[in-house]
């Protein structure tokens, strides 16, 4: 796949991880990235996203305690969770759209997924 996501895990409440997107085969300027996720049961949530101009959006649940990022030399997307909750344990998908930094559309492309689960 174009996108191709890695880090998920494992943790305890509080505890942190980081989410990784390789991109590489899919770097085109401007886009828009993100990552979204998805509980059993629950419909898709976008949590955060960053464009080709620097602008992040973020849940509002997740605003202060997650961090997007990219690397554009390594063309890797970063998702640094910090104070996890069990709520949000769920699949995290990378995702994103390509000739446009537009993050307000749904996103055209997005990886397989890496589950998060957050234990109390």
């Amino acid at each position: 796949g174009q996108l191709v996501e890695s880090g998920g895990g494992s943790v305890q409440t509080g505890g942190s991880l980081r989410l990784s997107c390789d991109w590489s085969k899919f770097n085109y300027d401007p886009y828009c990235m993100g990552w979204e996720r998805q509980a059993p049961g629950k419909g898709r949530e976008r949590v955060a996203t960053i464009n080709s101009r620097d602008r992040t959006t973020y849940l509002d649940s997740v605003k202060g305690r997650f961090t997007i990022s990219v690397d554009n030399d390594r063309m890797i997307l970063y998702l640094q969770m910090n104070s996890l909750q069990p709520e949000d344990s769920a699949m995290y998908y990378c995702a994103g759209n390509r000739w446009t930094s537009d993050c307000s559309e749904s996103f055209r492309y997005e990886g397989q997924g890496t589950q998060v689960n957050v234990s109390s």
